[in-house]
């Protein structure tokens, strides 16, 4: 071997000993960024919530004062007049009486509604189901208290369930129509062939393969019926106004309960916040394997 040749393979094998670390050291740059990225989006979006909670504990005059931002003295005074003297947990059940009865009825439409599209390939017309996120809800409120007034069930539950299922309706129905694409055929024939009729094949077959889009489903329904504003502050009376519209009862015509408003907010949020913790997994879970099924 001549010289050069050596110093050649020399040359070569530094090249294949550096390459290896300065791969390592653009991934772990690469991992620094995208830390750091995770932490400032992370901060942007809880800053508030841990804003609104730590205000839930100071009076008005700290919430509005800058020096008081960290150091205060913590009060329980704004959760008393919201569970309390505002009455808050009669609200608490209303919402949940409207989002549950709404979420409810949505699921006995939408899943065979879904399993039909599914089955008889109506997808171009499942595309309508978009127009009910499409359309304002805004535009439907006058004609809606008209024939709600004219019906006379203004201020009662009634009107509150079906302003909420015209968007939990389609909702439902649009994510579990990729769920029931997803599940074989051949499941379904073979059912017949033991002697199982088409109800049975949907309840026996259909229905359990699909359990994880209707969780899904359900649990997003479920929270746009808790966090709903519009339909209930137009559609509602004193007896049945949710949680939404009740904090407006902490806003005056010359002054604003800073503090009950705070915590009022803390008590909407709280449970959303939970639910969502709680069945995080399988919203995840239940999105993803129906985008990636058919």
């Amino acid at each position: 071997m001549t010289a050069t040749q050596a110093t050649s393979q020399a040359e070569s094998l530094t090249r294949a000993a550096v390459t290896p670390r300065r791969r390592n050291r653009r991934a772990r740059r690469a991992s620094v960024w995208r830390w750091v990225g995770i932490v400032v989006v992370a901060v942007a979006f809880l800053f508030p919530l841990f804003w609104m909670l730590m205000s839930s504990f100071k009076t008005s005059l700290d919430i509005t004062d800058p020096s008081a931002m960290f150091s205060f003295e913590p009060t329980t005074r704004n959760y008393e007049r919201v569970l309390d003297e505002q009455n808050f947990g009669r609200f608490i059940g209303n919402s949940l009486v409207v989002g549950l009865v709404s979420t409810g009825l949505s699921l006995v439409l939408a899943v065979p509604a879904a399993y039909a599209m599914s089955r008889f390939q109506m997808h171009r017309s499942s595309g309508m189901l978009l127009l009910a996120r499409v359309i304002p809800g805004v535009s439907l409120l006058v004609p809606w208290y008209f024939v709600f007034s004219r019906m006379g069930t203004v201020g009662t539950f009634l009107p509150l369930f079906l302003s909420h299922m015209f968007v939990t309706l389609p909702l439902i129905t649009w994510i579990l129509l990729s769920f029931f694409d997803g599940v074989p055929v051949e499941l379904e024939e073979a059912g017949r062939v033991d002697g199982l009729t088409n109800i049975g094949v949907f309840w026996r077959i259909a229905l359990p393969l699909a359990v994880p889009g209707i969780a899904t489903a359900s649990i997003l329904a479920f929270v746009f019926s808790w966090n709903n504003f519009m339909f209930a502050l137009v559609l509602s009376g004193e007896a049945t106004r949710t949680l939404p519209v009740a904090i407006f009862n902490f806003i005056a015509y010359s002054s604003i309960d800073w503090g009950g408003l705070m915590a009022a907010s803390v008590v909407i949020t709280l449970p959303v916040i939970v639910i969502a913790l709680l069945t995080q997994r399988y919203i995840v879970s239940g999105l993803t394997a129906g985008a990636t099924k058919g």
